[in-house]
C-alpha cells in the first residue's frame, strides 16, 4: 500500500459536521488500493480509551489519482475523537493524527488521535434549502428586454445589433418585471442580475453610486418592483456586489485625486505615492484597468461603508441574497463581516463567490455559502470541446471537484456551464445543440443549483467578451427547431425539482463507455447516462418515467447521445 497517499484532515472536506451531533467522514489513498475494508474507530475524548465504536466507511468515488472512502456518523456526544483501521491483505494498520501504525494503544489517543473537539453549532456549515435545487436565470440587463417606458437617449445601437465594449442596446428592469412569467414558466426559481447600480459604463462594473440603481436600468423604483414581483411568484432575486473595485468618477476617488495624501479617502484605496499618477497608474485596480481603483478592503472605514451598501438594499429593498465579484481578491475579513451582516438581516440570503479555482478557505461556513463553480464548466469544455477528458476522465473530474468540499457545500454549489465572462457553451461547441443539451442536464444531476445564462434557451450564441454579452430576441422562438430545443431545456430545468435532485446521495462513475451519474434519495433514484458515441445509446435523447405504486421504485433515465 502506498502509504504516503494516506490522507485525512479533522474540521475540514475531510471532516465536517452536519449537525452538533452528526458528522461526516472521508478519507483519501492512491488509486486502485486493494483495500478490505476502511472503519472509524471513535468515542469521545475522554472516553475513548474504556471503549470504542466502529463503523465502516464505504467507497465513494475515484477522482483518477485517488480513491476516497465516506461515512456519516450519527453521534452521542457533541465530542469527537477517532482513528481509521485499515484492512489489506490480511494486514491491518491503523491512521491517526502522527501516520500510520501497525498497532495503536488507545490508552494514548488523548494525544495522537484525531479529533473534532466539540461540534458548536455556530461552526457548523449553515444550509440554504433553496440552493440546494435553485435555478438561476443569469440576465445581463442592457441586453435582456426593454420596458415600455422609458427615457432611450442613451441607446446608441439596434437591439440586435451585436454589442461593442461601449454600445448600449436599452434593456432594464421593468423589461425584466414585464417578462417574469416566461422566465418563471421555464422552470427558473431565483434571478440573477449583473450589476444594476448607478455607472457609465453597459455592464456597470464600475459603480459610482452604490446607492443608485442606474437610471437606464429604470432607477431604486424600477428594482423594488422587480423585487416585489419576484417574490410575488415565489422567486429569489439575488444582485451582483462589485466591493473589489470601483469606477474612477466614485467620488471618494475623485477626492484623492484633488487632495492626494491629505484626502481622508486616501487610505480608501492602495496607492504608491502621495498622489494619484493616472499615467503611471500608481494605484492598485481591477485587472489592468485604471478606470477602476481597486477597493482597500482592509481598511475599517471601507468595510463599514460597505457593510452598509449591504444592509441598505437588504432591508430597503428585501433582496435574496449577492453574487460577490471579483471575490478572491477581497480581504477574508472582509468577507465573514460582511456575512454576518447579510446572515442577521435574512438568514436564507445567498451569498455566492466568483471564484474560479479551489475556495476551501471561503467555504467554511465563515464566509460564502457557495461559489460559481467554474471547475465543472472546465470539466464541461475538456469533455465535449477540447476532448481532452473521455467518459472515464469526466467523472474522475467531476467527481474531484465533489470531494474538494464539504457535503453541505456542495449542495449550494453554483454549477453553470457559460456566463457573461465566457464563451457562450453553443459556440464552444460549434452549435451542436445536442452537445448543449446533454451539457445541460449534466448540471442538473449535480448537486446545487444550476445556472442558465439568459438566452441559451433560444440557443443564442456569442465569443468572448463582448460578444458573449448578446441581446436576447423573442422572435426566435418562432422558430419550430428553437422552441423544440426551448421546451427541452425547460423540461430539464423543471427536473431540478426532482425529489432526488435536491437532496439525493450523488455517485458519478463511468458505466460501458458512458457517463453515469446516479442520484438517490429516501423518494427515489433518478439517474442520467450520456455518451458521445451513438453505439452506446441508441436514441438521440430517451426519457422515461415510470410511475409504479411503490413510489421509492420510481425512476428517471434520461440518456443521451450525438448522432
Amino acid at each position: 500500500m502506498n502509504i504516503q497517499a494516506i490522507y485525512h484532515r479533522p474540521e475540514s472536506n475531510y471532516c465536517f459536521s452536519l449537525t452538533d451531533k452528526k458528522i461526516g467522514l472521508r478519507i483519501r489513498f492512491a488509486k486502485g488500493e486493494r483495500i478490505d475494508s476502511v472503519s472509524v474507530v471513535y468515542n469521545n475524548k475522554y472516553d475513548i480509551a474504556k471503549k470504542q465504536y466502529v463503523k465502516e466507511l464505504d467507497f465513494t468515488c475515484s477522482d483518477g489519482t485517488y480513491d476516497y472512502y465516506s461515512t456519516v456518523l450519527e453521534l452521542m456526544d457533541s465530542r469527537f475523537s477517532y482513528i481509521f483501521e485499515i484492512t489489506f491483505d490480511d494486514k491491518k494498520i491503523y491512521y491517526c493524527e502522527v501516520g500510520v501504525k501497525e498497532e495503536y494503544d488507545f490508552n494514548y489517543a488523548y494525544y495522537d488521535s484525531f479529533q473534532y473537539a466539540y461540534l458548536n453549532q455556530n461552526d457548523i456549515i449553515a444550509n440554504v434549502d433553496w440552493l440546494n435545487n435553485g435555478v438561476f436565470y443569469q440576465i445581463f440587463v442592457d441586453r435582456f428586454a426593454k420596458g415600455s417606458i422609458k427615457d432611450e437617449s442613451y441607446i446608441n445601437c439596434q437591439w440586435n445589433d451585436l454589442p461593442t465594449p461601449k454600445s448600449f442596446h436599452g434593456g432594464d428592469l421593468d423589461g425584466i418585471a414585464d417578462n417574469l412569467d416566461y422566465i418563471q414558466n421555464l422552470g427558473v426559481t431565483a434571478i440573477y442580475l449583473t450589476p444594476v447600480f448607478k455607472s457609465i459604463s453597459n455592464h456597470k462594473y464600475d459603480i459610482s453610486d452604490y446607492f443608485q440603481v442606474d437610471d437606464m436600468f429604470g432607477g431604486n423604483t424600477a428594482l423594488k418592483r422587480l423585487v416585489s414581483e419576484c417574490h410575488n411568484r415565489g422567486l429569489k432575486i439575488i444582485l451582483d456586489a462589485v466591493f473589489n473595485h470601483v469606477s474612477e468618477n466614485f467620488e471618494p476617488f475623485q477626492d484623492v485625486i484633488q487632495k492626494g495624501s491629505k484626502s481622508k479617502y486616501y487610505d480608501w484605496f492602495i496607492i504608491d505615492g502621495p498622489k494619484i499618477n493616472s499615467e503611471k497608474s500608481n494605484y492598485a485596480c481591477f485587472a489592468a484597468c485604471n478606470y477602476m481603483p481597486k477597493l482597500n478592503t482592509n481598511n475599517p472605514e471601507v468595510q463599514q461603508y460597505l457593510l452598509s451598501v449591504v444592509e441598505y438594499w437588504m432591508k430597503e429593498y428585501d433582496i435574496d441574497g449577492w453574487r460577490l465579484d471579483v471575490a478572491d481578491e477581497v480581504s477574508h475579513d472582509f468577507w465573514r463581516l460582511m456575512r454576518r451582516k447579510v446572515k442577521s438581516i435574512k438568514k436564507d440570503a445567498a451569498l455566492i463567490g466568483e471564484n474560479w479555482h479551489n475556495s476551501e478557505s471561503y467555504l467554511n461556513g465563515d464566509q460564502f455559502d457557495s461559489i460559481m463553480n467554474y471547475g465543472v464548466l472546465k470539466a464541461m469544455l475538456d469533455y465535449w470541446v477540447n476532448e481532452s477528458l473521455d467518459e472515464q476522465g469526466l467523472s474522475f473530474a467531476l467527481n474531484r471537484q465533489l470531494m474538494r468540499y464539504a457535503d453541505t457545500t456542495n449542495n449550494m454549489m453554483f454549477n453553470l456551464i457559460d456566463s457573461h465572462d465566457t464563451y457562450r457553451f453553443l459556440t464552444e461547441v460549434k452549435g451542436n445543440q445536442d452537445k448543449l443539451i446533454c451539457a445541460l442536464v449534466t448540471l442538473a444531476f449535480l448537486p446545487g443549483s444550476l445556472n442558465l445564462y439568459y438566452g441559451t434557451e433560444i440557443l443564442l450564441e456569442g465569443g468572448f467578451d463582448p460578444d458573449s454579452r448578446r441581446a436576447f430576441d423573442f422572435s426566435r422562438l418562432d422558430d419550430e427547431r428553437v422552441h423544440l430545443y426551448s421546451n427541452i431545456i425547460s423540461f430539464i430545468l423543471k427536473l431540478k425539482q426532482q425529489p432526488a435532485l435536491k437532496n439525493g446521495k450523488v455517485t458519478i462513475s463511468e458505466q460501458n463507455g458512458m457517463l453515469v451519474i446516479e442520484r438517490a434519495s429516501a423518494e427515489q433514484v433518478l439517474t442520467l447516462k450520456v455518451s458521445k458515441q451513438s453505439k452506446k445509446i441508441e436514441n438521440n435523447f430517451s426519457m422515461s418515467f415510470n410511475n409504479k405504486n411503490n413510489y421509492n421504485d420510481n425512476s428517471f433515465i434520461i440518456e443521451g447521445k450525438l448522432r
